[in-house]
């Protein structure tokens, strides 16, 4: 699909295969990220530092996966990177249920919960990079925006229906019933991902992986910035609900998966029309914002605005970054350069559960979310720059 139309809409169908290959994979993903904080705080016995090393070792070993999985894509084509990444995804499904017969052992369980987060973290890797190489090929790099988009859209979404999903099965089935059906939900888009067209590999030379970070380190920079505020509602906004004596924790992952979708569907065309550096200077700012919001919220419905806000602006500075490191990559490379650019996400995600966790720890888990908004607002110097 090369085209000339700037409505985000007019990708919508070319890139629908590819949406729901993303959300099948993604809403095992999402159903446990209200549910492993709890229990590991709570069933494990474990205090916020380590809730914050469990949730974060995903993005350890997605950061490896992205600097695998893309050169894979660009050298052999991005089918069998995905579908590598649902395999991985059902796997982890197995392994949280081995975890559970070890009750008795809390070391082991939460061994054995952390092998789970690091395979998540192989699993989104590989699925989200190779989708967005394969997408980007189908659909010509004028479009980078709306792949961006719509796929966020998709990742977003699984977040904002996995989260109520995972917290209801936990209540009706435990644990149990969130793992079986993060094994199950994983293998439902296998077919699509064979049956679809693969658009092959050019010939042409490939810049070596470490060049291409050195290209998009500046939007990266950015995205480590943003992506850190981001990780603050991810990792603990069920537990500082819990603190407060809210009810609705979940709800905040739902409300911030919300309004990243909202962002995405109401002014996801801008970064292609506008660029993605004047994008990313507003979306950072309303980022910060939320997260000042989550941080004063006198009772649950502002956290949950400032969690929408949060994801809104987080949804349009992503892209608008990744417009941006896509302009800075060659074109037999776009693939590599795609899970660099995340892989600055994933550097700042691993760093921020542990590092969050010792704040709230010291501090208070509020504060968390201050550091949080400051980090985002960060974000307006990268964009600047970028502009320049």
């Amino acid at each position: 699909m090369k085209n000339n139309s700037s409505s985000l809409f007019s990708a919508f169908v070319p890139l629908l295969p590819f949406m729901a290959v993303v959300f099948a994979g993604i809403l095992a993903t999402g159903m446990t990220l209200p549910v492993i904080p709890r229990h590991v705080h709570d069933v494990l016995g474990q205090g916020t530092t380590m809730v914050g090393v469990v949730m974060g070792a995903q993005f350890l070993s997605a950061f490896l996966g992205r600097l695998w999985g893309g050169g894979i894509a660009d050298a052999h084509g991005p089918r069998r990177v995905a579908l590598v990444g649902l395999v991985c995804a059902a796997a982890t499904g197995i392994v949280y249920l081995l975890s559970l017969q070890f009750a008795d052992r809390t070391q082991a369980a939460l061994s054995l919960v952390i092998v789970a987060r690091l395979l998540t973290g192989v699993a989104e890797s590989f699925l989200i990079t190779s989708v967005l190489a394969w997408a980007m090929a189908r659909l010509g790099p004028a479009h980078t925006g709306k792949v961006l988009g719509w796929v966020g859209v998709a990742i977003f979404g699984a977040f904002a229906a996995g989260a109520p999903l995972g917290v209801a099965l936990n209540a009706r089935f435990g644990f149990a019933g969130v793992a079986i059906a993060g094994l199950l939900i994983p293998l439902l888009p296998l077919a699509i991902v064979l049956l679809m067209h693969e658009e092959r590999p050019g010939a042409h030379a490939r810049v070596p992986f470490f060049s291409v970070i050195g290209n998009v380190k500046l939007p990266g920079l950015g995205l480590m910035l943003c992506s850190s505020a981001y990780a603050m509602i991810t990792i603990f906004a069920v537990l500082l609900f819990a603190q407060r004596g809210w009810g609705g924790g979940a709800l905040a992952l739902t409300s911030m998966g919300v309004g990243f979708i909202v962002a995405r569907l109401l002014f996801g065309h801008l970064p292609d029309q506008v660029g993605g550096a004047k994008v990313t200077l507003f979306a950072v700012l309303v980022e910060a914002v939320g997260l000042a919001m989550i941080w004063a919220a006198p009772g649950p419905e502002v956290a949950w605005l400032g969690a929408a806000l949060g994801g809104g602006g987080y949804a349009l500075a992503f892209q608008g970054l990744g417009v941006e490191a896509v302009r800075r990559a060659p074109p037999q490379s776009r693939g590599a350069a795609m899970g660099g650019y995340v892989a600055f996400q994933d550097v700042a995600m691993a760093s921020s559960g542990p590092l969050g966790g010792m704040l709230a720890q010291a501090t208070g888990l509020g504060s968390v979310f201050l550091v949080g908004a400051v980090l985002a607002a960060a974000g307006v110097g990268v964009a600047v720059r970028l502009m320049r």
